[in-house]
């Protein structure tokens, strides 16, 4: 589940620009057919930026990238991580990300995750939680939002948010989740609603799930944990992205790198409109770690090519 970080768990926070990149960047003509999802959490080595701009410097294939976390509080403010999501020593860490959106990467916020509360207080009070998400997108000029529900709600407030985004920022902006991978075949998750449910009601309206096959909730060291989210018959395998850890320390369950590639071409064989790949998280992802971690992306983006 999201969410481990190997890094120490550091303040980070989105900021105002003062020119703010355009919604919904086109996709990049140098992305694999397949989906390369890159969350992005950990932001500072200390007080050092780790920055993502590497990913589109290097051409290594990423299509999407999530910044995490951003919660909904009783501050007046929304916060990413520890701080307000205006704080002003982000400014470089958003101006990078700004440069990969402008290379055709999609940059999108995360909301929720482990850190509970998020969800629960748009459920109460969704006026009044609602207008600090949607300031948060309209100030960083995001593509979309992942919302990772790991608290127990009802069906009916995720419907409402999902209506809501659309209903203010069109069919191009992205809305994603991130379920556990038991919640895609109808088994238990972490969200208090049940996902086929929310699929027929809502299906044409997400554009495609994050899904966690780590933590013990499924895994990438073949393709059967996959094949039978498909055989269910209720998410089509374009919508169902195929989640993992990307280094070891993040949460059981991570997948050796060279096995990883190798499921992930098996699935990119097996089924042509494949979701893609998505990798928690960034900053020291295997095989490259701390000091190359955009190796990742550029490997799994080559396998399911």
């Amino acid at each position: 589940m999201h969410r481990r970080r190997l890094l120490p768990p550091l303040a980070a926070a989105l900021v105002l620009l003062f020119a703010a990149p355009t919604l919904h960047a086109a996709p990049s003509s140098t992305a694999a057919d397949h989906r390369t999802v890159v969350y992005y959490q950990t932001q500072f080595d200390g007080d050092t930026l780790i920055s993502p701009k590497e990913l589109t410097d290097r051409d290594a294939g990423a299509t999407d990238v999530i910044v995490g976390a951003v919660h909904l509080t009783d501050d007046d403010k929304a916060r990413l991580n520890d701080d307000p999501h205006d704080a002003g020593r982000f400014d470089d860490m958003w101006s990078d990300l700004a440069d990969v959106q402008s290379e055709g990467v999609h940059v999108l916020g995360m909301v929720g995750g482990a850190a509970q509360g998020s969800f629960t207080n748009l459920e109460d009070d969704f006026d009044a939680y609602y207008p600090k998400l949607k300031e948060v997108v309209e100030a960083h000029g995001l593509d979309g939002l992942d919302l990772d529900v790991e608290e127990e709600i009802d069906l009916s407030t995720i419907t409402r948010l999902i209506d809501t985004l659309r209903a203010d920022f069109g069919d191009d902006f992205l809305i994603t989740l991130a379920p556990v991978a038991t919640a895609l075949k109808g088994g238990g998750n972490l969200s208090g609603f049940g996902y086929d449910r929310l699929y027929e009601e809502r299906g044409d309206a997400i554009d495609w799930f994050n899904t966690q096959f780590y933590c013990g909730w499924g895994s990438l060291q073949d393709t059967s944990g996959y094949d039978d989210i498909v055989d269910h018959g209720v998410v089509p395998a374009e919508k169902v992205v195929a989640g993992t850890v990307t280094n070891s320390a993040y949460c059981d369950g991570h997948v050796p790198f060279d096995q990883l590639t190798g499921t992930l071409s098996e699935l990119a064989a097996k089924y042509p409109d494949f979701g893609g790949a998505a990798g928690w998280e960034y900053a020291a992802s295997d095989p490259g770690g701390s000091d190359a971690p955009w190796e990742w992306a550029e490997g799994v983006s080559a396998a399911m090519r």
